[in-house]
């Protein structure tokens, strides 16, 4: 019989960040700025990639997948946090909790593969520039996004598989604002001692795995400018800064909350924000706005808009 039959637990609650309804009501007005603000960046520049022929290259083509999962990563959990803080009994169904951790690690785990593959195209671009067209045509930028996106599901099927049977027979309380592996896990009347381990451990070492990998691209990418070109060495840079800050803002987080071998949970609740609405807020800014090329295609798409109303 599946163990699930067994547990008693329906639902868990959630402890949220703040205890004090002022600071809740400062993090009510924080987080829904910053939710719009995350919809209409990322839906911005996916509509302008999409709509604007100057912009249609396979560099904003992953950018546009980024802004995608940015948004509906935020969309899995900020939009539940919003509304849980108009009470102050803040819960959440056993299905509902098991859906987020399901949609959280498929994110998760597609923008981790896919800002290698952004890592991989800035590598072509800049190293061997003559052979990009070739090199990255439409049947390969379709070929990795269906890969980050097949590598994020296996990632998160296979941590599912590790607790989808967990019988929960005592305590639901969760101290967070969101359902995630390591503190569902505690939650077990069993002893999860060993599969805490291990799904942590799995996180963490993609983790890591993939900081190490990206690492590595921006050294060989610099160290085979330098080798050509000393001047071209500060372009490259200028050229793979965008990159770098997205990865530092998303990584950063993760590796702390699975790698890091001391409870913080405060500190964790606190990092959680960071990937969940300052990272996918700052990303259309770091990548988008920043660059020459989307300033003007946005500008277009905008004074387009503006046309069409008149008309219509």
């Amino acid at each position: 019989m599946n163990k699930l039959n067994y547990s008693v637990v329906s639902e868990f609650v959630f402890m949220g960040i703040f205890s004090s309804w002022s600071m809740q009501h400062l993090l009510l007005i924080f987080s829904s700025i910053s939710y719009v603000a995350i919809v209409l960046g990322n839906l911005l520049i996916i509509l302008t990639v999409t709509s604007t022929p100057q912009v249609q290259s396979p560099t904003y083509f992953l950018l546009a997948n980024l802004s995608f999962i940015d948004m509906c990563l935020s969309t899995v959990a900020v939009p539940k946090m919003i509304s849980d803080l108009f009470y102050e009994h803040k819960t959440i169904s056993f299905q509902g909790c098991i859906t987020q951790i399901f949609f959280i690690h498929l994110m998760g785990g597609t923008e981790m593969v896919l800002l290698i593959f952004m890592a991989f195209d800035r590598y072509i671009a800049i190293c061997k520039p003559l052979h990009y067209p070739t090199i990255m045509n439409p049947r390969t930028c379709i070929f990795l996004q269906m890969s980050a996106w097949a590598i994020g599901l296996i990632h998160s099927l296979t941590q599912l598989a590790f607790v989808v049977n967990l019988p929960f027979c005592g305590p639901n309380k969760i101290d967070s604002f969101y359902c995630d592996l390591p503190q569902f896990i505690k939650l077990a009347c069993i002893d999860t001692y060993k599969l805490e381990f291990i799904v942590t451990a799995n996180s963490g070492f993609i983790s890591i795995g993939t900081v190490f990998l990206l690492s590595i691209s921006y050294i060989y990418i610099l160290v085979t400018v330098q080798k050509h070109s000393s001047s071209g060495l500060s372009k490259a840079l200028t050229t793979l800064s965008a990159h770098i800050s997205v990865v530092v803002l998303f990584f950063g987080p993760c590796i702390f909350v699975y790698v890091w071998p001391f409870p913080t949970m405060p500190v964790d609740k606190f990092l959680a924000i960071l990937d969940f609405i300052i990272t996918p807020v700052l990303n259309p800014s770091i990548y988008a706005f920043r660059n020459k090329d989307m300033r003007v295609a946005v500008k277009r798409l905008s004074i387009h808009s503006m046309n069409f109303k008149k008309i219509s």
